[in-house]
């Protein structure tokens, strides 16, 4: 049985160390093995790392159990696989679970902009375009920005995003109507709150 003990440890070693090594590439053939097992629906519960971890454990705790201590082979093999089996299960419950869950998309959509705040980093003048750093989520992003009432804005202004044009472009207009100087009033009551 040792020798079945150590094919376990250094085969769970040996997958950790090309998954480290070769990361991307073996990374894809585990995500083709995880999808193939999803058709056997085990709502979940299995996944190919908390499979190594636990087979690389059982191998493990089978070594240190025949070395150390005088119980017989099959409970050896019943504690070894009873080891491997929690480890897995510990692994999968506490990190590979939780990673899952929060696996999601940062991406947005441009529409998403409007009546977003954010601030002038390049001025609009009445007929161009400058630019307006605006948060997203946990994003900084850095937009095309035309004036919305045709007047020039200038750098540093906060502003809000009234709509976005076809092309993409954030037309925004002033918070503070104090910001435009000498200019008219904009058709956007001042501080426009967004929220």
């Amino acid at each position: 049985m040792t020798t079945v003990y150590w094919i376990c440890l250094g085969g769970g070693v040996a997958v950790s160390v090309l998954l480290v090594v070769l990361g991307d590439l073996l990374e894809a053939a585990i995500d083709a093995l995880d999808g193939a097992l999803e058709a056997i629906d085990l709502g979940g519960a299995f996944d190919p790392l908390s499979a190594v971890f636990g087979v690389t454990l059982f191998g493990g705790a089978g070594l240190v159990l025949d070395a150390y201590t005088e119980v017989g082979p099959t409970a050896e093999i019943a504690i070894a696989a009873a080891v491997g089996l929690v480890a897995a299960v510990v692994l999968h419950t506490v990190y590979v679970k939780p990673m899952k869950a929060s696996e999601n998309s940062t991406g947005f959509s441009v529409r998403e902009y409007a009546g977003k705040t954010g601030e002038l980093t390049t001025g609009v003048p009445a007929d161009g375009f400058g630019e307006v750093v605006v948060r997203m989520g946990a994003s900084t992003t850095f937009q095309t920005a035309a004036s919305f009432s045709g007047r020039p804005i200038p750098s540093g202004t906060a502003v809000v995003v009234v709509e976005v044009a076809a092309d993409g472009v954030l037309r925004v207009a002033p918070l503070d109507t104090d910001d435009l100087e000498g200019a008219d009033r904009p058709a956007l009551p001042p501080r426009l709150q967004t929220h």
